[in-house]
């Protein structure tokens, strides 16, 4: 059995399939082309994800000196030791999810908050939770700034889930344990499913979906990310 593990709640919102007043985006050639470029052209072809990377600015997600780059094929800082995936990635993650209007979803690691929109453009709720305060409260005033309103925010370990929310229809994580955390499988929902970066030296980004006899996995891609921080990361 794992324990639940505490942290900070920094906002809940509430739920919202579509973010009300959130004004309509501007039509954006640096998103356009990096959509036909760098992810359409290698084989994302999910409609809800394209849109949403077509919709969100990621400049507002990088530091303004990045500001130039952030339509660019790889990824960047964001202070703390932490980067934004390059948007291939971020491509990738979604539509593994394959998250639907109406799910709920967990994200385990919030960054700067370009995956958690993302997301939310698409689902009825997001909770993302960030292990480093200054990160995760930036996120916050960024992502409510955009006037989405479908965001739970939380400060902690996320390897131990938010088992207050759960059963969750999809769960995505942004960093890399060694193995997959026992209390992110407890929380999917039948059916639900987790991608998440797995390994401490060559890492394998991974599926598991939950089914009636247990967990079906697939290794869908060689990856590099950050590794995950917090007690419980096994």
């Amino acid at each position: 059995m794992t324990s639940a593990v505490g942290f900070a709640i920094l906002a809940l919102t509430a739920c919202s399939a579509t973010p009300p007043g959130r004004p309509a985006p501007r039509p954006d050639a640096g998103r356009e082309q990096m959509v036909e470029e760098q992810i359409e052209s290698r084989g994302i072809k999910d409609p809800l994800t394209l849109a949403a990377l077509r919709e969100v600015p990621r400049h507002e997600f990088v530091p303004e000196a990045s500001a130039g780059e952030a339509y660019g094929d790889f990824p960047l800082p964001i202070g703390h030791g932490q980067t934004i995936s390059q948007p291939y990635i971020v491509a990738f993650m979604t539509e593994a999810l394959r998250p639907k209007p109406g799910d709920s979803v967990l994200e385990v690691g919030t960054g700067s908050g370009y995956q958690t929109v993302i997301l939310a453009s698409i689902v009825a709720q997001v909770f993302t939770i960030e292990i480093r305060a200054e990160l995760g409260e930036a996120a916050r005033r960024r992502i409510e700034g955009l006037a989405f309103r479908n965001v739970g925010f939380g400060i902690g370990d996320g390897s131990g889930g938010w088992p207050e929310h759960a059963p969750y229809d999809g769960i995505l994580v942004t960093a890399a344990p060694g193995a997959v955390p026992q209390a992110l499988e407890e929380q999917l929902a039948p059916g639900g499913r987790l991608v998440i970066p797995i390994g401490t030296g060559d890492q394998q980004l991974i599926r598991l979906t939950r089914t009636a006899m247990g967990f079906e996995r697939d290794a869908l891609l060689p990856v590099r990310f950050v590794p995950m921080a917090g007690e419980t990361r096994r």
